[in-house]
């Protein structure tokens, strides 16, 4: 243990190559950042499928319910681990009204209504429509948080934002109208908990600020307890395994690893990754439900995924002290 803590106290102390050692670092960080976002999508991905498969078992409310209760007690079990005592809840009234606004918006809100939009849309195309979230978290961002509007992130928001207008021809008839619906204003509330999550976290912890909106998310859907109760009689084995699924992978482990790179970055960038989720939850709902969403789906699902290449493209800068000399001609002899 002593050997231990010397040697973490000496990697703290300056060296001749502290400068190498901290970009290093720098680099670090931004890689476990990625590495989180890429981790996020695919399980967000899956979630879309999950809940179509698991949807026609458990009704929205419920099944919210019990994806919420499932990741709040294993974040529960985990932050005891952590802390090997009961974790502190923050006592700022700000940040406390944050959290609250956060569970209810995007934990809780968000959850039902995509649950009920996944009844009239299949998988991919639900992820589609929901990944329209980042264009507004951009402006946002932009305008709430002082992150500004990069050229390229703006130009690929449009471009994005053109492919969800494509996926929006294909749909046809009342139900699939409906379906479209909810999933835009599962879109609202998503970009809306973005933007109040990227506030709470200058504050709190990314892991308390899960833990808790998972706890508060559940709270608020108790009264649905009886229905869910009712329903978990009939269900299946399987629709029960897939909405515990739920809880513990796309939403403890998902919801986790996206707070920790929203606490890196900035909250219009990261979230302009996610136009790579309908992508891959077209993917999975093809090899797993045998669905396929519809031509103007497949198509306006790749100008999505052209549009955030273009939102997260930044141009190469010169190292800093260097300038361009242009080169000599030579001497005449």
């Amino acid at each position: 243990m002593r050997i231990a803590t010397i040697a973490h106290v000496t990697e703290l102390l300056p060296t001749t190559g502290q400068g190498q050692e901290g970009r290093s670092s720098i680099l670090s960080e931004r890689n476990k950042a990625t590495a989180a976002v890429v981790l996020t999508v695919v399980l967000w991905a899956s979630s879309f499928v999950a809940i179509r498969g698991v949807g026609h078992a458990l009704s929205p409310a419920p099944l919210a319910l019990l994806r919420l209760a499932v990741a709040g007690v294993a974040l529960t079990v985990l932050m005891v681990l952590r802390h090997r005592r009961v974790p502190r809840i923050p006592t700022s009234p700000k940040s406390l009204r944050l959290i609250v606004a956060y569970g209810v918006l995007w934990l809780a809100g968000y959850t039902v209504v995509l649950n009920a939009a996944e009844r009239h849309v299949d998988a991919g195309t639900a992820a589609m429509l929901v990944n329209s979230a980042p264009l507004l978290v951009a402006f946002g961002a932009g305008l709430l948080l002082g992150e500004g509007f990069p050229r390229t992130l703006i130009a690929g928001s449009f471009v994005a934002l053109a492919g969800i207008v494509v996926i929006g021809l294909g749909s046809s008839g009342d139900s699939d109208l409906i379906g479209v619906l909810l999933c835009i204003l599962a879109a609202i509330l998503y970009a809306a908990g973005v933007l109040i999550q990227k506030v709470t976290l200058r504050s709190v912890d990314g892991a308390t600020v899960t833990w808790l909106g998972c706890v508060i998310g559940t709270a608020v859907l108790l009264p649905w307890v009886p229905q869910l109760v009712d329903e978990l009689a009939s269900a299946s084995q399987g629709a029960i395994l897939g909405a515990v699924y739920l809880g513990l992978v796309p939403t403890a482990i998902g919801f986790s690893t996206w707070a920790y790179a929203l606490h890196r970055m900035d909250a219009g960038r990261l979230s302009a990754t996610t136009y790579a989720v309908p992508a891959v939850a077209v993917l999975l709902s093809w090899l797993l439900l045998s669905e396929m969403p519809t031509a103007y789906g497949l198509i306006g699902g790749a100008i999505c995924l052209l549009g955030v290449a273009i939102s997260r493209y930044r141009p190469r800068r010169a190292p800093e002290g260097t300038t361009s000399v242009p080169a000599r001609k030579p001497a005449a002899e």
